[in-house]
C-alpha cells in the first residue's frame, strides 16, 4: 500500500483508509492507493465487504490542486470509480466531514454510504468552469432524480447529510466515528444478505424539458457556460446507456478544459488564496483583538460591526446621540436577524449578541479599551480628523485607529494624530456584513504588526483582504470612476444609460454601472463630484452635466424612487427614467456633439478597456502589487464576473497587443483620458502577460 492510503482486516470487513492531510485530496497517491487496496481485498476470499474512509477532519476535500494545470496521470480517477463500483466485494463509503468533487465521485463509485450527522457533501466543479468528470453527472440522478441533481450540480452547493439522506444520495446517518460506523454498516449489509448495488445499474430518471432546464440555468449564471452544459451532462444520464454518458460527460469535460472561462475561474480560484499571502508579513505577528469599536451605526457602520459580533469579538457601538445609538442596534438587530432565519446563530446566540456582546455609547470614552477601533463617519476630510484626534486622546496604547473611508487620504488622517503607526484603511463594501471584499489601505507610517492585524481581522470576519496603496479611491473605487466615467462618455458620444446596462449585463456583470449608481445613491457620486471640482479639475477632462441635474431634483436613486431608472413600490427593478435621456439629449445639443450609434460589442470593448488601462496604472504605481489584487478587488466588491478571472486575466485573455492598439487609437481623439498605462505598453513590448508578474511576485 502507498504511504496515504492504510489497508487492514476486520475479520470479513477491508478498511481502505485514506490519510492524506489537510484534506485528503485525491492526488495520484491517493488514487493508486485506493486501487491496491480494492484490489488487495478482492484477492482475499476472506474478505466479503470493503469500507472506504478518510482520517482527519474530512473523507475527501477533492481534487489535489497541485495537480492542476499538470498533465494526468493513472489510475485516473473516472477509471479508478469504474474499478471501485465493478468490484465483486460489497464497497461501503463511510463519510465525515466534507466528500465534494471527485471525493463525492468516489462515494458514488460505492454500493452503500453513510456520513455522520455533520458531513457535507458537494459537486463545485462548475466553481473551476468545469463539470464533474468521473461520473457525477450520470451516477448522482440515478440516486436522487434530475431535479435534485441539477440544483446540486449546476449551483456547486454543498448539501449537509440530511439533505443528503432526503434526495438518495446517502443510506443513512449514523453518529459514530467514520470507522465504527462503516464497519457497522458492512456488518448489517452482510448479515442481512445485500447484494452489491451498483448506481450504474440503477434506472435513469424521469426525462424533463432540457431545452427550458439549459435556458434557465445559463441565464442564472449570467453567461456562464459550466453549469448549463452539466444541464446537458444530466440529459444523458437519462437519454443514453450509462457507458455512453460516461463518455459523453467527457466529453464536455475535455471541451470546458478548452474555454477562456475555464482558464478565468483557475486564475481566481489560485488568486483567491493567494491574495493575502504577503511576504512582507511573513513572521509578524498581529496584534490581539477581542474588543472593537465602531464609530457611526449607519448602514456601513452596523454592517460592520455585524459581521464582528458574528466572529464573536466584542462591539463597542458609538453613536453621537441615544436616538441614534438605539437606531443603530435597530440595524445591527435586523442584520442579525437575517443571520438567525439563515440558521447562522439560534435565538440564544442572537440574545447574547444583541444585549451582551453590544454596547452602545455615546461618549468616546466608551472606547478607551478597545483594542480597535473603526470609524464609519461621514465622508469629509474634516470630519475624519475630528474623530481621529479625539481617537487619538481616549484610546490606549496599542489600540489600533482603523478608517472605513472609500476615498480619502489615509495619511493626511493618520497625521491628524501622535500615533500614526497605528493608524490603517480599512474599507469594507456596503452591506459590510455580507460584502466578501476588504481594501486593507496601508498609509507610510503604518507600522507591519498593524497591517498584519488588519489581514488578521478580515480573516476572522470571513472577507477577501486586499492590500493597497494610498491613493484617491485606492484600488476599487479609483478604477470605478474611470470606467465609469468611459460609460458616461459614451453616453455623451450616442449610447443611453440603459444600452450600457443592458450590453454589461450581458457580458456578465450583476448589474450595470447606472443601475449600481442608483442601487448605491446617487449622491455619493454628486459629493465626490462637487470635492473635486474644490481640489480642481484637469481642464483637458471631458465632463458630463446631466448627473447633477439628477441629483439637483433630489432624485438619489433607489432609496428616493427615482434616478436613471424609475423604482415602483414593491418592485427591485426599475425602468428606465424619460427625463434622463431629455437632460442628454440637451446637454449633447450644447456641446456639440453628434450622436453615434455603438453596438454591445463596442461598449463592453471600451468600457473594459478603460477599466484594464486604469488598473494597469494601480499595478504599475504600486498601488495593488500584483495584477492579481486588482482582479480580486473587481471580483468580490465590484460584480466582476467570476468566469473572466478579474479584468487583468480577461485582458491576457483578449490579448493585450490589441487592446493596447485600440487604447492608443482613442487615444488620437482623448489623449488625457486614453492615456496608455507605461507597464500595458511595457508588457507588449517585452511580450509578457500580466499574469507573468503574478507569477514573479
Amino acid at each position: 500500500m502507498s504511504d496515504v492510503v492504510a489497508y487492514e482486516k476486520q475479520g470479513e470487513i477491508a478498511l481502505v483508509t485514506i490519510h492524506n492531510p489537510p484534506v485528503n485530496a485525491l492526488g495520484q497517491a491517493v488514487r493508486q492507493g485506493l486501487l491496491d487496496g480494492v484490489l488487495q481485498a478482492e484477492a482475499d476470499d476472506e474478505v466479503k465487504a470493503i469500507v472506504i474512509l478518510g482520517e482527519g477532519r474530512v473523507f475527501i476535500a477533492g481534487a489535489d490542486i497541485k495537480e492542476f494545470g499538470k498533465p494526468p496521470t493513472e489510475p485516473f480517477l473516472p477509471d479508478l470509480c469504474g474499478r471501485i463500483e465493478a468490484s465483486p466485494k460489497l464497497v461501503i463509503a463511510s463519510m465525515h466531514g466534507a466528500s465534494l468533487g471527485g471525493g463525492l465521485e468516489v462515494a458514488l463509485a460505492a454500493h452503500y454510504r453513510v456520513a455522520v450527522p455533520g458531513a457535507k457533501v458537494g459537486l463545485p466543479e462548475v466553481h473551476l468552469g468545469l463539470l464533474p468528470g468521473a461520473g457525477g453527472t450520470q451516477r448522482m440522478p440515478r440516486l436522487t432524480g434530475v431535479e435534485a441533481a441539477l440544483d446540486l450540480i449546476t449551483t456547486g452547493r454543498h448539501a449537509g447529510a440530511a439533505e443528503a439522506l432526503k434526495i438518495g444520495l446517502i443510506d443513512r446517518i449514523a453518529e459514530g466515528s467514520p470507522r465504527e460506523n462503516g464497519i457497522a454498516f458492512a456488518k448489517e449489509l452482510l448479515g442481512e444478505g445485500k447484494a452489491r448495488r451498483a448506481v450504474s445499474d440503477l434506472p435513469p430518471p424521469a426525462p424533463i424539458d432540457w431545452d427550458a432546464a439549459y435556458e434557465a440555468v445559463l441565464a442564472k449564471g449570467r453567461g456562464q457556460i459550466a453549469p448549463a452544459m452539466c444541464v446537458r451532462a444530466v440529459q444523458a444520464s437519462v437519454e443514453l446507456p450509462f457507458a455512453e454518458g460516461m463518455k459523453r460527460e467527457r466529453d464536455i469535460f475535455m471541451e470546458l478544459m478548452q474555454t477562456d472561462q475555464r482558464k478565468g475561474m483557475i486564475h481566481a480560484f489560485f488568486s483567491e488564496r493567494a491574495v493575502s499571502n504577503l511576504p512582507e508579513l511573513k513572521g509578524v505577528a498581529p496584534r490581539d483583538v477581542s474588543a472593537l469599536g465602531v464609530i457611526g451605526g449607519g448602514t456601513m457602520g452596523a454592517g460592520i460591526a455585524t459581521a464582528a459580533l458574528l466572529a464573536g469579538l466584542q462591539v463597542v457601538m458609538l453613536e453621537m446621540s441615544p436616538e441614534a445609538a438605539d437606531a443603530a442596534k435597530g440595524r445591527i438587530s435586523g442584520n442579525l436577524q437575517g443571520a438567525l432565519k439563515r440558521g447562522k446563530i439560534d435565538q440564544a446566540g442572537f440574545e447574547t449578541l444583541t444585549e451582551k456582546a453590544l454596547t452602545l455609547a455615546t461618549d468616546y470614552a466608551a472606547l478607551s479599551d478597545v483594542d480597535l477601533v473603526i470609524e464609519a463617519v461621514f465622508e469629509e476630510m474634516s470630519v475624519k480628523k475630528q474623530v481621529f484626534e479625539k481617537l487619538d486622546a481616549v484610546c490606549k496604547p496599542g489600540a489600533i485607529l482603523a478608517s472605513n473611508t472609500s476615498y480619502l487620504d489615509v495619511n493626511e488622517i493618520a497625521a491628524a494624530t501622535k500615533r500614526p503607526a497605528d493608524v490603517i484603511g480599512l474599507h469594507f463594501f456596503s452591506p459590510a456584513h455580507v460584502m466578501k471584499l476588504l481594501e486593507v489601505v496601508v498609509p507610510d507610517a503604518t507600522a507591519p504588526d498593524v497591517v498584519a492585524t488588519g489581514f488578521a481581522l478580515g480573516k476572522r470576519l470571513g472577507k477577501i483582504c486586499v492590500r493597497a496603496g494610498v491613493c484617491d479611491g485606492f484600488i476599487g473605487n479609483r478604477i470605478l470612476a474611470t470606467y465609469r466615467t468611459a460609460a458616461d462618455h459614451m453616453v455623451l458620444d450616442g449610447a443611453s444609460p440603459y444600452e450600457i446596462d443592458k450590453a454589461l449585463t450581458a457580458f456578465g456583470f450583476a448589474m450595470g454601472p447606472f443601475a449600481v449608481a442608483d442601487l448605491a445613491g446617487l449622491d455619493i457620486g454628486w459629493a465626490v463630484r462637487k470635492r473635486k471640482r474644490e481640489e480642481g479639475i484637469d481642464p483637458r477632462a471631458r465632463t458630463t452635466d446631466y448627473p447633477d441635474l439628477i441629483c439637483e431634483e433630489g432624485w438619489f436613486g433607489q432609496k428616493t424612487g427615482k434616478g436613471y431608472y424609475i423604482y415602483e413600490a414593491g418592485k427591485r427593478a426599475g425602468i428606465p427614467n424619460p427625463k434622463i435621456m431629455e437632460w442628454i439629449e440637451a446637454e449633447r445639443s450644447a456641446k456639440g456633439i453628434t450622436p453615434q450609434d455603438f453596438t454591445h460589442e463596442q461598449i463592453v470593448r471600451k468600457y473594459m478597456a478603460a477599466m484594464v488601462n486604469e488598473a494597469a496604472k494601480v499595478v504599475g504605481e504600486g498601488i495593488a502589487r500584483r495584477p492579481l489584487d486588482v482582479d480580486m478587488t473587481l471580483l468580490f466588491g465590484y460584480g466582476f464576473p467570476r468566469y473572466w478571472g478579474g479584468p487583468l486575466m480577461w485582458a491576457d485573455i483578449v490579448g493585450l497587443p490589441d487592446l493596447l492598439a485600440d487604447i492608443e487609437r482613442w487615444a488620437e481623439e482623448d489623449p488625457f483620458f486614453w492615456e496608455p498605462a507605461p507597464l500595458l505598453k511595457e508588457l507588449v513590448e517585452t511580450g509578457r502577460s500580466f499574469d507573468d508578474l503574478n507569477k514573479a511576485a
